[in-house]
């Protein structure tokens, strides 16, 4: 056979390059899809963890919350604790009968009122016989481990009013703690307090008289009214009550 006739050679440079660049796409197809895999294995466990880290801190800002919700409520136990001891400790011999019939304790004694965290006697003598000086009033009420009332707000104020009843005549009221100073001749309560709040009637004068009762003829809030500290009235006490109250809106309005 001629030498011209002979074939071509199978496996020419081109062809070479053809296939080196076939396994090269098939060797980074494969990379890709290896890569891929991983990324997206990687991003499935991180998201899974990202999702317990978030459970995680839910469960512990909940467990955080109870335990805040506990600690607040240990702490209003104990201030109740600590009030209800301040009160006791006042009594030379705690009247336990009188405030716990029955193993059963209750913020007040029977016939007193209990407003906030206080305990109020309004008393209602009927016979002009029974009712006393501002200072045998103060008395009266320190026999029963209580004081003439400080009025320390409008809210309190309308809850006495709202306690108080007309008797006799316009000139007599309920004896509270507030006198006039004989040396500053300024009104100051019992225990030194200076007035926070005034609820004088209006009609009031410059009078000369030391002592004020809190009168149910005035327009609430504005029942105050000077007297003779030497005038017969009824009067009414004040104590802490036994147990701390949880503050709650008044009723008196």
């Amino acid at each position: 056979m001629p030498e011209k006739e002979k074939k071509a050679p199978l496996c020419t440079p081109l062809h070479l390059l053809a296939a080196c660049l076939g396994i090269i796409c098939i060797i980074l197809v494969s990379l890709i899809i290896t890569l891929h895999f991983q990324f997206h294995t990687a991003m499935t466990e991180q998201l899974r963890e990202n999702s317990n880290l978030t459970a995680q801190t839910v469960q512990l800002m909940s467990e955080r919350d109870d335990m805040q919700r506990q600690t607040r409520e240990l702490t209003r136990e104990m201030d109740g604790l600590n009030w209800t001891l301040g009160v006791i400790m006042k009594y030379k011999s705690f009247p336990v009968d009188t405030f716990c019939p029955q193993k059963v304790c209750k913020p007040c004694r029977d016939d007193w009122v209990l407003f906030q965290s206080s305990c109020y006697l309004f008393t209602k003598l009927v016979h002009s016989s029974d009712w006393k000086r501002w200072a045998e009033s103060r008395e009266e009420c320190q026999k029963l481990n209580a004081d003439l009332v400080v009025i320390e707000s409008e809210e309190e104020q309308k809850f006495i009013n709202g306690h108080t009843e007309k008797y006799n005549d316009d000139n007599h009221g309920y004896w509270i703690g507030l006198s006039k100073n004989a040396g500053t001749k300024t009104w100051r309560w019992f225990d030194g307090r200076n007035l926070t709040a005034e609820y004088w009637r209006k009609e009031q004068s410059s009078s000369s008289y030391e002592c004020a009762v809190t009168s149910p003829h005035g327009v609430p809030p504005a029942n105050w009214k000077k007297a003779s500290c030497y005038m017969m009235n009824r009067h009414i006490c004040e104590t802490r009550a036994l147990t701390k109250q949880e503050e709650e809106p008044s009723d008196f309005t």
